[in-house]
């Protein structure tokens, strides 16, 4: 899968811009030159330059050590939302799909009463309800996000069950436990993956989203959304458009990658796709 991944423009693409981003995230501390918090109303919105590599802000505060400081909370709260959904829908698209009658009435009626919201402003609703945090936001995220992922399991598992080697693992007297462990999950593993890699770009929009409304990461912590809330101010943006250029950027970056490496990660898996990349380096290519 990785070779196919990076014989594909897309994934390497997508790879290449997914790496940049995690090490700027983890390697924050070092490479931020300046304190992402620090106040210098004497060197307010300065232009980039040596000393301040993408400018400063309204309050002086270098923007590329917010930025980077940024990126810690964007993909942190992307991968753990998405993983707080996935647990939840997975579970729970595994057990409608799997024992079906009343169970999986119950699961897909209250995933439909999920999707049936628009997902910003149940996350609003949710989020201002509580103390706004991190961790708030976070598990708020992944608890909204938990409907699609039942769906896309409950779908997979009610092919997978029928299965020839799911029957006969029934017949010589597995548990149900065993079989959807063994035999189940690892055949629904693949769109997971899948739908993980895409649900963590639309996390990290979900995320800055929240912080430009100000129900995100409180101030004076750096977060991609509260910068661009911090300079949405249109003269502000005439004199120093960098203080807004600079993270949405980064929010359009982080979000390409996620979706170009789920894109190529979903031909990766399509049978049909496989087939013709086969048929091509055998020059043979197949009818359309």
């Amino acid at each position: 899968m990785l070779q196919t991944i990076l014989r594909d423009g897309r994934g390497r693409t997508g790879l290449a811009l997914l790496v940049v981003l995690a090490l700027a995230a983890l390697l924050a501390p070092l490479i931020a030159r300046h304190d992402p918090v620090a106040v210098d109303l004497g060197n307010a919105l300065a232009r980039p330059g040596a000393a301040h590599w993408l400018g400063t802000d309204l309050l002086g505060r270098d923007v590329w050590a917010r930025l980077v400081h940024g990126a810690r909370v964007s993909l942190g709260v992307g991968v753990g939302a998405q993983s707080i959904a996935l647990a939840l829908g997975g579970v729970a698209g595994l057990v409608a799909g799997y024992y079906g009658r009343w169970l999986d009435d119950v699961v897909m009626r209250l995933a439909d009463v999920t999707l049936a919201f628009p997902t910003l402003l149940l996350l609003i609703a949710m989020v201002a309800a509580l103390q706004p945090s991190l961790g708030v936001v976070t598990l708020t995220i992944g608890i909204v996000g938990w409907a699609g992922v039942a769906r896309l399991v409950r779908g997979q598992v009610l092919v997978v069950r029928t299965l020839d080697h799911v029957q006969a693992a029934r017949a010589l007297g597995a548990g149900d436990v065993r079989i959807l462990a063994r035999h189940v999950l690892p055949a629904v593993a693949s769109p997971l993956v899948i739908a993980g890699t895409l649900g963590i770009a639309a996390a990290i929009m979900a995320e800055s989203s929240l912080s430009f409304l100000g129900l995100g990461v409180q101030p004076p912590n750096p977060s991609w959304g509260g910068m661009i809330a911090d300079a949405r101010d249109l003269a502000q943006l005439r004199r120093a458009p960098w203080t807004s250029l600079a993270p949405g950027f980064a929010i359009g970056a982080s979000v390409l990658a996620f979706n170009l490496l789920g894109d190529a990660l979903r031909d990766a898996n399509d049978p049909r796709h496989a087939a013709r990349r086969l048929a091509r380096t055998v020059d043979h290519p197949l009818p359309a």
